[in-house]
């Protein structure tokens, strides 16, 4: 506890203050301040101490810590009101999941600084090396029904693109229906689980991860991924502060949330419209038998379906599915 308390005083002061005020400030005495500072400069905080002054924080490292991201998180009124944070998990989804059936509250948000079982859709890993990434899930308890959640995972890529526009000035696209993309590699992926009550019917928790490639580098994918992958740090070619983006994101979770529980989602679908890079595109659809079909992508529906025509003219709309735009992520014919 001294250590959290004697951080926040420094972070408030902003400029030197003495071990003796901070010891007055917080109850403690001189020993467990000076401790404190101690620890908190094994962790990576710059604290500088000059004699006559007193300490400074000088610096702050990019951990994903939970006094890091409040620091940049401000208020929320539901998502971030709970946020644990771990140096590593096998995946932030299962440890939500977990945490979903011990009684966590709505809103629990859980970061990791790594992940060793990472997950992406169709059983894919995802790979999360330690101090790359922002690994996030959050747990919501939505009061609605589950057909009403079927554009969840759509709209969670709209909020993560807020979240990246707000942090870094640019902003990323979605192909159709959950990847965040920039400069035609993949940047993000969005894992989406839900679990009903066998007997009601009634949504129990919903689990929303999140993966962003923030500091990667193309050495830290294996051979196969750098093909497809970048990260912020690749494409704007200066480090992004991971604790100010995990802030980001749950903000507009939170935002996201109030949206869904209020059926406000016009403005979501209107920006997910524009970001998405699918359309306008022709496409290859994969259909979970392995057959494969050539579209041209031509809107998103109100449900945020792949509105598509096919080769006879006919149109059609694709609920699920994969779908390869041609030039991203190696498709070419």
């Amino acid at each position: 506890m001294s250590r959290e308390q004697v951080l926040a005083c420094l972070r408030a002061c902003g400029n030197y203050v003495s071990g003796e005020a901070l010891s007055r400030r917080l109850g403690l005495s001189r020993a467990a301040v000076w401790k404190a500072v101690d620890t908190l400069r094994k962790e990576g905080y710059v604290i500088e101490a000059r004699t006559g002054l007193g300490y400074r924080l000088a610096g702050t490292p990019d951990a994903l810590t939970e006094s890091e991201i409040r620091s940049h998180m401000g208020s929320t009124i539901t998502v971030g009101r709970d946020l644990l944070c771990r140096a590593e998990v096998d995946s932030t989804n299962t440890w939500a999941k977990r945490l979903a059936l011990e009684g966590a509250v709505d809103g629990t948000v859980v970061v990791a600084d790594c992940q060793t079982g990472g997950r992406g859709r169709l059983g894919r890993s995802f790979q999360s090396p330690a101090g790359k990434g922002v690994y996030l899930t959050a747990l919501l308890r939505p009061s609605l029904a589950p057909e009403s959640l079927l554009p969840v995972t759509a709209l969670c890529a709209v909020a993560v693109c807020d979240a990246v526009e707000e942090v870094c000035g640019l902003r990323p696209g979605i192909k159709w229906t959950n990847d965040l993309v920039l400069g035609g590699r993949k940047l993000c992926g969005i894992l989406t689980e839900l679990s009903l009550e066998a007997e009601t019917g009634q949504v129990q928790y919903l689990v929303l991860g999140i993966g962003v490639n923030v500091l990667h580098q193309p050495e830290d994918f294996s051979e196969e991924v750098a093909q497809v992958a970048t990260s912020l740090a690749m494409e704007l070619d200066h480090p992004v502060s991971r604790s100010t983006l995990a802030a980001a994101e749950i903000r507009a979770l939170d935002r996201l949330y109030g949206a869904m529980e209020s059926g406000d989602l016009a403005p979501w679908l209107e920006a997910y419209r524009r970001d998405c890079v699918t359309l306008g595109h022709t496409v290859q659809i994969l259909s979970p038998d392995g057959r494969r079909e050539t579209v041209e992508a031509l809107d998103i529906d109100e449900q945020f379906g792949l509105v598509v025509r096919r080769q006879d003219g006919t149109q059609d709309i694709i609920r699920s599915g994969e779908v390869s735009v041609r030039g991203m992520y190696g498709y070419v014919e």
